[in-house]
């Protein structure tokens, strides 16, 4: 249940308000908080001690993988995590429901129909986690959250790849040795089979308010566990035979996940049906309880020399308790910053440092209403757009990376190493860098940029490439795996062989393991000519480069989706980008939802994600005049179902990302926008430029509400900050939306 906080706990993690305790332990504590919109999550830290153990962040690092694929249905859904901060942290759903101990506590034993139905879900459950590959290893009853839908396992910390044993010291056992297999409790490899053998006890507990080998010292437990037979008494008799095979000691001798779910219950009813009515209300008030819960902190002890320092808030309103403990829906669709390179040749130092000394000048005045900040920057590579990271805008500079405060435009770091042919990605939270590794630098290596000191930590390295950090395009950092587009091999290799060496790859940032790879089609030109840019969809990544034209690229464009589990290509497709436009593809230039990839040349086209065929077409009869060297149409950009672009000659348009038909268009026509530079959505407004000022067009009246001078060549939307910032002739600029 919910416990105050301590004086010494933080007030917030990242973009969480912590309200209350609900448990701590060796590893970390837990707590529950909220975001700024009102969702409430329980947060898993890890203690500061123990995040300095390489080992330890690697299971933490696990254990959101594996929280990851059980997904939803079977256990509590990954909100947020970041566990490659100064202190790892895990942000999942809040489970309406006590644990199954808890449960058993409160009402006794459970039914007959309960525990049947229980069991039948827990191994559906376990189920999905070993088609991955995956074993949870400590499955035990305060383990198991009990819910009106049904069962949710939680607490992935030493679940593992099966057969991956390089956490665990040989001899050593891991897990609870109350509910442990024998092979596990000797050290040994623990299988699938290992998982239906704690379950079974799991089971024997609900069933009778006991475990299957009682209670008592570590060594007395794991003793009965490898000799002794499970006292079953209290079982239900037709649940003896089942549950006497799943606690046999010979793994091969235990049923499936799926032979017991069968075995346990005919799936008829609903969950909830199968409960008692006490567990039900005790459902309904934690429900209740959680909806109410207000931060509450306690005092400072008298002989500590630190007085508490806890921000003031303000009560939820109604409103926004109406979200808590709801599912979200996420937009799957995320366009990577990354596979882009710098306009320099030379790979950085191996080990880039920071700027120790940010500078403090403030930056100049601003000069509009609407202008939050300026600064004045040494770039030549305007046209690509700055970051939104966390609190920050990060963006590259003749000088290095420089990371600006997103509110009040000042410099939180330069990093003078990390201003030359390189990749990254950032994810919103997180910046990667992809570096030459190994002891003689042909191997890459992902790294990431503290947000505080700017300075770079590496995670793992593999492979062997040639020239890797020019011949690699980083594509996409999602759920622990660095999609990269990269040319392997070694200096020297023959000119056919080049141009046969490049892949696709998919490889983990934990273990360095390459997951899959496959090939991709080359020229003999420069990466600069030949950028790959993408988007991730599900899983699908979809890529985008220009097309070939014999031994040359054209101006079309070659669009693949890839299975981002596999690495199969699903399809490829060629589009045209208006007769002229040979300009090189741009980060954010590949917009894409859940059904679709759009673009926009001339006319404006979608692109089924199934398989890559025209979903429809937008442009033919529309009186927009083009000039020879001009396309029709620019960049979409993609929002709640609604495609927005800019029209040579007609400005803004907003298109049914469903079936293409016109929604609405601008109003007075706009006779220039800035065709490369996408479209921004925010609240009310979508911005777009004609080159020379920036239009905050009204979706409601179709008009501009304002406008602002000069116009950035690229800009980002800040959300935390409520700013519109972009860069142009060595300025960076901050507009204030908060005003709308």
């Amino acid at each position: 249940m919910l416990s105050p906080l301590t004086h010494d706990d933080p007030a917030a993690i990242a973009a969480y308000r912590l309200i209350a305790r609900l448990g701590s332990g060796g590893m970390g504590t837990v707590y529950l908080a909220r975001s700024a919109g009102g969702r409430t999550v329980a947060l898993k830290t890890m203690h500061a001690g123990i995040a300095s153990d390489p080992a330890s962040r690697t299971r933490f690092r696990l254990e959101t993988d594996a929280a990851r694929i059980i997904g939803g249905h079977h256990g509590a859904t990954v909100v947020d995590a970041d566990a490659l901060a100064e202190t790892p942290w895990l942000a999942t759903e809040y489970v309406l429901g006590p644990p199954l101990d808890d449960a058993v506590t409160l009402t006794g034993p459970l039914p007959e129909a309960s525990v049947r139905a229980l069991g039948a879900a827990l191994a559906g459950a376990l189920a999905q986690l070993h088609s991955s590959d995956v074993v949870h290893r400590d499955l035990k009853p305060s383990n198991v959250m009990v819910t009106a839908y049904g069962p949710k396992i939680i607490d992935f910390g030493i679940a593992r790849a099966a057969g991956d044993d390089r956490l665990t010291r040989t001899g050593a056992a891991a897990g609870t040795p109350a509910f442990m297999s024998p092979e596990q409790a000797t050290g040994q490899e623990h299988t699938p089979a290992g998982d239906v053998f704690a379950l079974a006890g799991v089971l024997v507990f609900a069933a009778t308010g006991h475990g299957p080998f009682g209670s008592g010292r570590p060594a007395d437990l794991l003793y009965r566990v490898r000799y002794a037979d499970p006292d079953l008494t209290g079982v239900p008799e037709s649940l003896l035979p089942i549950l006497a095979r799943c606690l046999t000691k010979d793994p091969a001798q235990r049923p499936t996940t799926l032979e017991l779910s069968t075995q346990l219950h005919n799936g008829q009813g609903q969950f909830a049906d199968h409960l008692p009515d006490t567990l039900l209300a005790d459902i309904a008030r934690r429900a209740s309880d959680v909806w109410r819960a207000e931060p509450n902190r306690l005092p400072t002890p008298a002989d500590h020399a630190l007085s508490p320092t806890v921000p003031a808030h303000r009560p939820l309103s109604r409103r926004k308790l109406l979200t808590v403990g709801g599912a979200s829906v996420l937009g799957t669709a995320t366009a990577a910053f990354g596979a882009w390179t710098w306009l320099k040749s030379d790979a950085p130092d191996a080990s880039p440092t920071a700027s120790d000394t940010p500078s403090s000048t403030p930056p100049p005045q601003a000069k509009d209403a609407r202008e939050a900040w300026r600064r004045t920057i040494k770039s030549e590579v305007t046209r690509i757009p700055p970051m939104a990271v966390g609190d920050s805008v990060v963006l590259p500079t003749d000088e290095g990376l420089l990371s600006l405060d997103a509110t009040s435009g000042k410099q939180r770091w330069l990093n003078k190493d990390l201003k030359q042919a390189w990749q990254l990605h950032s994810d919103g939270a997180r910046i990667y860098v992809l570096l030459p590794g190994g002891s003689h630098g042909h191997q890459l290596s992902p790294h990431t940029v503290n947000l505080t000191t700017g300075r770079t930590t590496p995670l793992t390295a593999f492979g062997k490439f040639d020239k890797p950090v020019q011949q690699a395009h980083l594509l996409d950092v999602a759920n622990g795996t660095l999609y990269l587009a990269a040319r392997k091999g070694a200096p020297g290799d023959p000119g056919p062989v080049q141009e046969k060496s490049w892949h696709v790859m998919a490889v983990s940032l934990s273990t360095g393991k390459e997951l899959w790879s496959t090939p991709l089609r080359s020229y003999r030109i420069g990466v600069l000519e030949d950028t790959i840019v993408s988007a991730r969809s599900g899983n699908r990544l979809v890529l985008c480069r220009k097309a070939a034209t014999g031994n040359a690229l054209g101006n079309a464009l070659e669009v693949s989706a890839r299975d981002a589990r596999t690495g199969a290509e699903l399809w490829r497709a060629t589009v045209a980008r208006g007769e002229t436009d040979t300009s090189v593809l741009l980060p954010g230039e590949l917009a894409v939802d859940g059904r679709h990839v759009y673009f926009g040349a001339d006319e404006v086209l979608a692109l089924r994600l199934s398989d890559g065929s025209v979903a429809w077409r937008f442009g033919e009869g529309r009186d927009s005049i083009v000039a020879a060297d001009a396309r029709a149409y620019g960049t979409p950009a993609v929002k709640d179902g609604v495609v927005y672009v800019t029209e040579y000659q007609g400005g803004l348009v907003g298109l049914a990302a469903s079936d293409g038909n016109l929604q609405w268009e601008e109003q007075p026509r706009n006779q220039f926008p800035a065709l490369r530079i996408p479209p921004v959505i925010h609240g009310a407004h979508v911005f777009s430029s004609d080159g020379t000022q920036l239009g905050a067009v009204n979706v409601a009246s179709y008009k501009k509400d304002w406008t602002f001078s000069p116009s950035p060549s690229s800009f980002v939307l800040h959300e935390r900050a409520a700013r519109l910032v972009g860069v142009g002739d060595d300025l960076v600029v901050a507009i204030r939306l908060d005003q709308d």
